[in-house]
């Protein structure tokens, strides 16, 4: 037989089509398009939010051990700590009832200065309880989830507290959990008030290897700041009610070669081991809407001679 003739082909069993560069290119494409379409249209919305619902008995199960155990470890607890416990709760305790008194006062004098200066009242904004379940998954950011979600009134933008202070936002809701983006996270940002200057700033997240904190940018070197002061919201963004507690300022750089100084801030809230925390209405969503401006010779949102009152069906 001539060798023209032979069948140089590998048996089907060896073929392997395509090659393994065509398969990277063509899955990389694919991923890429994804990707795109969910950053663009929120195409694997439903799909996580399903996830999220299905996986939710399967998350609190294996929270159960973790839960039992906490439980068997509190009843373990030595009579000496618990005298301490109870020494360092009435000695709180104290404390905030001498709070408590200059708070009635404060509250009795800001009631004056509104109605001096004809302020109306501001809602107040609703609080929902929630428990920290885990920390999220993703090293490059500080999220938390909570046991709430829109079946329990939580919506997207939504502040979160703890007893001490302001400790992040919500920023994705499932139908019954909730994520949360702590103040620490780089994309975070809050506009503050200095409380004891009353100047106001932007501070941002700051997360390190050294210790996560805040730092409040754009401060001029001529700005009368200090170690030790207070920073709180200021409620200029319509989210964060004015008044809560963020940060305090930690550490302060001068530099001579710019106009700007590095501030650098702890925040007061437990960014890290919060157990429970409060999320509360997004100060925009409590206020009522603001009225229809009134048009020159008109009333408010119309305009025009014919409808100035009195004047109704006259001749021009």
């Amino acid at each position: 037989m001539p060798l023209g003739t032979l069948d140089r082909t590998p048996p089907p069993f060896f073929k392997q089509g395509p090659s393994a560069l065509s398969k990277l290119i063509v899955f990389s494409a694919v991923a890429l398009f994804l990707m795109v379409a969910d950053v663009r249209f929120q195409v694997t919305g439903p799909v996580r939010s399903a996830m999220a619902t299905v996986l939710y008995p399967v998350q609190w199960l294996v929270m159960q051990p973790i839960q039992a155990a906490a439980t068997a470890g509190g009843y373990l607890t030595s009579l000496h700590q618990a005298q301490r416990t109870e020494r360092e709760a009435l000695e709180r305790l104290a404390i905030q009832a001498a709070r408590s008194l200059q708070v009635e006062q404060l509250l009795q004098e800001n009631q004056h200065l509104r109605a001096m200066l004809t302020m109306r009242e501001r809602s107040e904004s609703v609080a929902t309880g929630a428990q920290v379940l885990y920390d999220t998954a993703d090293p490059y950011s500080r999220k938390v989830v909570i046991d709430r979600g829109q079946a329990h009134g939580v919506v997207a933008g939504s502040p979160v507290i703890d007893e001490h202070g302001v400790l992040g936002q919500v920023t994705r809701v499932y139908p019954l959990l909730s994520e949360v983006t702590l103040l620490i996270d780089r994309d975070q940002a809050i506009p503050i008030v200095n409380a004891r200057t009353s100047v106001r700033g932007v501070a941002f997240g700051q997360p390190s290897a050294s210790g996560d904190g805040l730092e409040l940018r754009y401060t001029l070197t001529s700005a009368d700041i200090e170690e030790g002061d207070l920073l709180t919201t200021s409620g200029v963004d319509g989210v964060y009610p004015a008044g809560l507690p963020v940060a305090r300022v930690t550490r302060i750089e001068r530099r001579s070669e710019s106009a700007f100084n590095r501030v650098e801030c702890e925040p007061v809230a437990r960014v890290q081991g919060a157990l429970h925390v409060l999320v509360l209405s997004p100060v925009g969503l409590t206020q009522p809407a603001p009225p229809a401006p009134e048009a020159p010779g008109g009333r408010p949102g119309q305009g025009g001679r014919g409808d100035l009152p009195g004047r109704r069906g006259a001749a021009p």
